[in-house]
This record gives C-alpha cells, sequence and structure tokens, in this order.
C-alpha cells in the first residue's frame, strides 16, 4: 500500500477578508473529495487573506495509481479555478 500526500498553494487575488476566503475555499474542498475520493483540509496560513495552502491525501495499492490520481487532482483543480492560480505543488509518494 502507498500513501501519496500533495500540497498545494494557491493565490486568492480577490479576497479582501477571512470571510470571503472561506467561500472561495469551502467548495473547492468539497468538490476535490467527492470527484477523487481523497482527504483534503486546509492547512497553514489560515489568517493570511490571499493564500491557500490544502493537503490532500490518497491511499492505494499500487504506488503508480497514487501518482496518477494526484496529478489528476491537479489538472482539475487548474482547469476548474483558473483564476485562482497555483503558486506551488508537491507530491511525495509513500511506499
Amino acid at each position: 500500500m502507498s500513501v501519496g500526500i500533495l500540497s498545494l498553494t494557491i493565490h486568492l487575488p480577490e479576497c479582501h477578508s477571512l470571510k470571503e476566503k472561506r467561500r472561495l475555499v469551502k467548495p473547492i474542498l468539497a468538490r476535490l473529495h467527492k470527484e477523487f475520493n481523497v482527504s483534503v483540509v486546509e492547512y497553514g496560513q489560515q489568517d493570511t487573506w490571499q493564500c491557500c495552502e490544502l493537503l490532500i491525501a490518497c491511499a492505494a495499492s499500487p504506488g503508480a495509481q497514487v501518482e496518477r490520481t494526484l496529478e489528476s487532482v491537479v489538472a482539475f483543480y487548474e482547469s476548474h479555478w483558473p483564476d485562482l492560480p497555483l503558486t506551488q505543488e508537491k507530491i511525495e509518494i509513500i511506499i
């Protein structure tokens, strides 16, 4: 069994309060969880209005499947939220 961890840093250029940030981030968390059956959580930068860090975890038998799933998450995010650009992405596979 392999576990994959994807960390995404998102720039939120139109946010001017934590309430606006929450309004933008909550649907992203729910949609990624629903589409890919992965665990998604916001971590770090929680007090910063225009930056969001997400941590996404996935487990599967073959390690290649985990990596494909996490790469699909990145592609899905970029296609559905082009107005909220990724500033950093990192995939780690733990075998």
